[in-house]
């Protein structure tokens, strides 16, 4: 079955996106790591590089990742299940000294 997820982009994200939302479609069983290596796909190699960190090979330093308005770290972390329906907001997270 396939499902369709709503993706939001905030800062950096919708800049390099050049989108707020996008509608990803997805074959069950659907992760968040599945969305994320869906939007890493569609949009350009700036977008992957603001998102994925490159040495982890993993969003999660980059970006606060919220399902439903959850975020991932108190649910099932990048495994966790996508519904249809379901909202993913990718907000971009500042690092700095």
């Amino acid at each position: 079955m396939i499902i369709n997820a709503r993706v939001r982009f905030l800062g950096v994200f919708q800049q390099f996106s050049g989108k707020n939302l996008v509608l990803v479609k997805l074959e069950e069983p659907a992760t968040v790591r599945k969305v994320i290596e869906k939007l890493v796909e569609i949009f350009s190699s700036e977008f992957k590089r603001a998102l994925v960190d490159p040495e982890l090979n993993d969003p999660r330093p980059n970006a606060l990742i919220l399902v439903n308005g959850k975020e991932i770290s108190v649910l099932q972390a990048l495994e966790t299940e996508v519904k249809d329906g379901d909202e993913i907001v990718l907000v971009p997270v500042s690092h700095g000294g």
